[in-house]
């Protein structure tokens, strides 16, 4: 027995960070939607009582760092599996790049396991399971477009974005999302306009969109990875409509609202990033499994 499923990126149309909690989080304003760039997770069930992660990125552990892992040890001992699984996990979406690519990773895995197990747990279940893994988690287990606030695990869900392109660049980097957090000066921050963001998804409006696009980690990341600064600016200049980065980087992504414009940003960037890739807003919530 064996089920596939897709684990697709996210991007941060606005990020906003309120204030440090006395738990040692931070109290964010996320609006967040996902892309058609996504990692595809097959599970195959193990009469062993095992989990198995395969994978042939050396970036992704095999181990119980792997947020898919997680996912899987907190069905089976939340709801006493006793069967084993094989998670392989068909790595799309870069390591360590502000897209969600293992929180992806662990939703899609509870998706799966859900269907796989025969469980017969809702989406709202599943969520809330995916915030004790992580705080994007609980995102990529609904997909689609949504306001996340709390620390990222109350979901508000929202319109699709209009439909658009958009370019995204990874330089040959990781950043700590840690050590961004630690270096951002909660009370210098210039807040983006989150509810100005939301009210142009849901006025279908594309251009107001771009207006509004904001993400407080992005100076701290800048002035942090220099390099990160100057995708950005190339970016612009290849003519894409707007260009931010996405939660605390180091990838920087750019709105392109005509395929005529496409091709020109994606080769231009080529020739200063070996990741770039050329996706639509996907924006629509996941099926349950």
């Amino acid at each position: 027995m064996k089920t596939l499923v897709k684990a697709p990126a996210k991007i941060n149309l606005s990020l906003d960070v309120l204030h440090k909690r006395k738990d040692g989080f931070h109290e964010v304003e996320m609006v967040m939607t996902t892309i058609d760039l996504a990692d595809r997770i097959e599970l195959t069930q193990l009469e062993e009582d095992v989990i198995r992660i395969l994978s042939h990125n050396r970036f992704v552990p095999d181990d119980q760092r792997n947020l898919a892992y997680q996912a899987a040890r907190l069905l089976k001992d939340r709801l006493q599996i006793k069967k084993g699984v094989a998670i392989s996990i068909d790595k799309v979406i870069p390591v360590a790049a502000g897209l969600a690519g293992g929180s992806s990773d662990a939703a899609a895995t509870l998706r799966g396991l859900n269907q796989l197990w025969d469980l017969g747990l809702s989406l709202e279940e599943l969520a809330k399971l995916g915030s004790e893994i992580g705080s994007d988690v609980s995102f990529c287990v609904y997909g689609g477009t949504a306001l996340a606030t709390g620390r990222g695990e109350m979901i508000q869900h929202l319109p699709a974005p209009p439909n658009c392109w958009v370019i995204l660049a990874k330089p040959t980097i990781g950043v700590s999302t840690a050590d961004v957090y630690k270096n951002l000066n909660v009370a210098a921050i210039e807040h983006p306009h989150t509810h100005e963001m939301i009210h142009s998804l849901k006025t279908e409006d594309y251009d107001y969109m771009c207006q509004n696009l904001g993400n407080v980690l992005e100076s701290v990341t800048l002035s942090m990875h220099p390099e990160v600064a100057q995708i950005k600016e190339q970016m612009e200049r290849f003519g894409a409509d707007a260009v931010l980065m996405s939660g605390s980087g180091p990838t920087v992504f750019g709105l392109v609202q005509f395929e005529s414009k496409v091709q020109r940003v994606y080769n231009g960037l080529r020739g200063f990033c070996d990741q770039v890739f050329a996706v639509r807003m996907m924006g629509e919530r996941n099926p349950l499994a």
